[in-house]
């Protein structure tokens, strides 16, 4: 399932974040520092606060994903950022060794703001979620989960997919609740080629 929406950046934006991305994984791996990313060097579209996830792939299998759902510091910087905690930071696998770097890709998926969701039960919900378009986001209490818009490809169902973001948000999968909190969401996305 292919996603629909029109990616916001050019493809030389793209490559410019899929290399950084790379860069500071490889500078981190060799030196045991962070990466420093001057924002002034990019271009203004790059230096915008926008949220992203990066995640990592050694062929099909996941390697490491991290991000975040709220825009904290320009984007260029961001994407280093994230693309270091999904390599080195993800608690599902070991830290990326220097051997693993040159069969990782590296996917950026950058967020575009959220629109909350006025939902009466579960049905409702799906009703109004949109296959291969939204990212979703479950809050209830301390309860949180979300699914990148990428996670449709491998549970295209939408009772398959919101029973799998309940359950990652650690809440039973038939739950409801006058306090649950549904966003959903966008995203310009794109990978390195194979």
């Amino acid at each position: 399932m292919t996603q629909i929406m029109e990616n916001q950046y050019s493809k030389a934006e793209q490559q410019q974040l899929l290399q950084l991305a790379r860069a500071a994984i490889a500078y981190q791996l060799r030196h045991a520092t962070d990466f420093q990313v001057q924002a002034e060097d990019y271009p203004p579209h790059l230096r915008t606060k926008r949220a992203c996830f990066v995640t990592l792939k050694t062929g099909t299998q996941l390697r490491g994903c991290i991000g975040g759902m709220e825009p904290t510091q320009a984007l260029a910087q961001e994407v280093a950022s994230r693309a270091c905690d999904a390599a080195f930071c993800d608690p599902r696998f070991s830290p990326v060794q220097e051997s693993e770097l040159d069969q990782l890709k590296i996917h950026i998926s950058i967020l575009n703001p959220m629109e909350q969701l006025t939902c009466t039960n579960q049905a409702d919900l799906l009703r109004q979620l949109r296959p291969g378009i939204d990212g979703l986001l479950l809050e209830d209490g301390p309860d949180r989960g979300t699914f990148l818009p990428a996670v449709w490809e491998s549970l295209p169902k939408k009772e398959d997919f919101l029973k799998q973001l309940m359950h990652k948000a650690g809440l039973r999968s038939d739950y409801w609740s006058s306090t649950l909190r549904v966003y959903r969401y966008t995203c310009s996305s794109f990978a390195e080629r194979s």
